[in-house]
């Protein structure tokens, strides 16, 4: 069985958390998630996700700590993903990578459909937003 890890960005601001829409390809296509991606080789979460968010929203991000480690299993693959709270240090959000994304206050956590693995991530990001 494939295993990939990943790290993710919990980006609140205003007391709104960011969330992003996967383009409509593959297994999770068209599902909400918190935006990341794959570490590679000898990378740290920190460093991956600094590396990803550069990439996939075009902003600079400062983390600000570690919040929560996931492991989940999708048919096909088992992820690991470790979940970051941080915050953008330079730039403005574009998305390159994903279709459509939100900034959700707490009452509006649920109206989307998240990724399964993403899903403890809301859980606990409900817990921070006031």
């Amino acid at each position: 069985m494939k295993q990939i890890e990943v790290a993710a960005l919990v980006l609140i601001d205003d007391n709104r958390v960011f969330a992003a829409q996967r383009k409509n390809l593959g297994p999770l296509g068209g599902m909400w998630e918190f935006p990341g991606g794959k570490l590679e080789v000898g990378e740290t979460g920190r460093e991956a996700l600094v590396r990803e968010i550069q990439e996939e929203l075009g902003v600079t991000i400062e983390i600000e700590n570690y919040l929560l480690r996931v492991e989940h299993q999708y048919p096909g693959f088992f992820i690991i993903m470790h979940a970051y709270v941080g915050h953008i240090q330079e730039g403005s959000i574009q998305l390159h990578e994903h279709q459509a994304s939100r900034w959700l206050k707490k009452h509006e956590l649920w109206q989307i459909e998240w990724a399964a693995a993403d899903i403890p991530i809301v859980q606990k990001v409900e817990q921070l937003l006031a």
